[in-house]
């Protein structure tokens, strides 16, 4: 490279290039496979299936990565160093989807909508960066905090186990359900007085499910929450970054020698194998559901453009409108790419941008290097399904760090919002979280309302966002200061 070139456009030697590629890659491992894990196992898939949606998603994760940080072309791609990963900001759409059709069906309808997002996202990408006003730091930190609070539950039923299903807390007990069976069968026979059981009747759990939360299990959650706090805190430099890879690495080892973890799917799953598009068949596309994933990549895209600043900052390079435009557009085009490989909506991953301060490598080239890492990885099943094999308690204990710092994060970015002087902000906040809180609450309040509004009303996470740009314009207008809009994007983690 020519000595006047841009740090950002370094070129790296080789070696260097894939070990910092390496790097970068462990640091984003541990967010990477969460998503297809949760909603995988949301959709009810078969094991391999969900093993494939986390191929399928280190795949995507490195082409999405090549287009942000090499570039494709003047519209696609910011061209600095950034890894792209699976936003958690969908996480909770997605699920009450998946809830509602879970199976095939499930996965084509979240594709659809998946898809539907992206291209509207692509469309639209230049007015987004425009409309950092409507984010001030009271919004972006109420819709953050809800975030962590809806993924919250999620950590915490890995830990424990499902509140329906094999691991519900409570089961029918065999006499009586014996008891109905034997009730419909009499009611069944011909000639028979005894009235037929009432279609949709089912006996009540009453006795205590063994499989949910058990000592052992809870015990290894607790294990690798500790050791990921041990790192964290005694850690230095790029091993206090991966603390949380390491602590799911280290309760994967301890099930395995325990024998709560097994290999059967990791010894029959290839070497190589190449994505395939459209698995599960041709999506659905659903309007409600598309605008309810549109929605979701507004505020994605908004936390993208505090990124993509904060990362121009840090790499001394100016961020042009056409630059910011392109980046997310990239973020669209990664969403769109994302449906037809059967994965999710596609971000900025923020821990990465903080590894750039860390270690003051500034070249694009090195996230170059790590999204090819990515590809790779996605084209080998074994590692998708021996990330499928972890129990999930394990990934409880780690899955308390990567939400809860999410809220955390929220947080951190409402305590620099005036409460103090300016009072409104409360009813902001106040009103908004409650909102969010709705659906993880009183999950049924929308049993009357007309079914085609459920999937908007589904998440938590959305009327929280709609509840809090709403107030804020109400009590502060629209004149924010567009600066603290920026920095509360910055500081989204989501």
């Amino acid at each position: 490279m020519s000595s006047t070139s841009h740090p950002v456009d370094e070129v790296l030697p080789a070696p260097r290039l894939a070990a910092l590629g390496i790097q970068h890659v462990l640091v984003m491992y541990a967010g990477a496979i969460a998503v297809p894990l949760i909603i995988g196992r949301a959709l009810k898939l078969s094991p391999e299936d969900v093993a494939f949606l986390i191929s399928a998603d280190l795949f995507v994760c490195g082409l999405v990565t090549l287009i942000q940080s090499f570039g494709a072309t003047q519209w696609f791609g910011i061209k600095l160093p950034v890894m792209m990963g699976v936003t958690f900001a969908a996480v909770g759409p997605m699920a009450a989807m998946a809830g509602s059709h879970p199976g095939p069906d499930g996965a084509r309808m979240i594709f659809g909508a998946i898809i539907g997002a992206g291209i509207v996202a692509m469309l639209i990408a230049p007015a987004v960066s425009r409309m950092l006003r409507f984010f001030p730091p009271v919004v972006t930190g109420t819709i953050i905090v809800v975030i962590g609070a809806s993924l919250m539950r999620i950590g915490i039923n890995w830990i424990f186990g499902n509140p329906v299903g094999p691991t519900a807390p409570k089961l029918v007990a065999p006499e009586n359900a014996a008891w109905l069976k034997a009730v419909a069968d009499l009611a069944a026979q011909p000639g028979s007085t005894v009235p037929p059981v009432p279609p949709g009747l089912g006996l009540a759990a009453s006795m205590p499910n063994a499989a949910y939360a058990p000592v052992a299990g809870v015990a290894i959650s607790a294990v690798v929450l500790v050791a990921i706090l041990l790192i964290a805190r005694f850690g230095r430099g790029f091993v206090a970054n991966i603390a949380v890879l390491l602590g799911i690495i280290i309760g994967g080892v301890l099930t395995a020698a325990l024998g709560m973890m097994h290999f059967e799917k990791v010894g029959q799953a290839g070497w190589f194998a190449l994505i395939e598009p459209l698995r599960f068949g041709i999506p659905i596309f659903d309007p409600i559901l598309i605008l309810t994933m549109t929605l979701v990549m507004i505020v994605v895209m908004i936390e993208s453009t505090g990124m993509f600043l904060a990362l121009g900052e840090m790499t001394g390079k100016k961020v042009t409108q056409p630059m910011l435009s392109a980046g997310l557009r990239t973020d669209g085009l990664g969403t769109l790419i994302g449906g037809l490989f059967n994965t999710f909506p596609y971000t900025s991953f923020s821990q990465n941008v903080g590894l750039v301060g860390v270690t003051g490598v500034k070249s694009r080239f090195v996230c170059v290097a790590g999204g090819v890492v990515l590809m790779v990885l996605g084209l080998v099943p074994k590692m998708g399904a021996l990330v499928e094999a972890l129990p999930t308690f394990v990934l409880g204990g780690a899955g308390l760090v990567m939400f809860g710092m999410v809220a955390a994060t929220g947080i951190r970015i409402l305590s620099n919002v005036d409460f103090r002087t300016n009072r409104n902000n409360l009813f902001v906040v106040a009103v908004s979280v409650g909102f969010g809180m709705i659906p993880l609450v009183a999950p049924d309040f929308k049993m009357w309302m007309p079914h085609v509004l459920h999937p908007l009303l589904e998440s938590g996470i959305l009327l929280a966002s709609v509840s809090a740009v709403v107030l804020n314009a109400f009590f502060n207008g629209m004149a924010a200061d567009t600066h603290d809009a920026r920095e509360a994007a910055m500081a989204a983690d989501a």
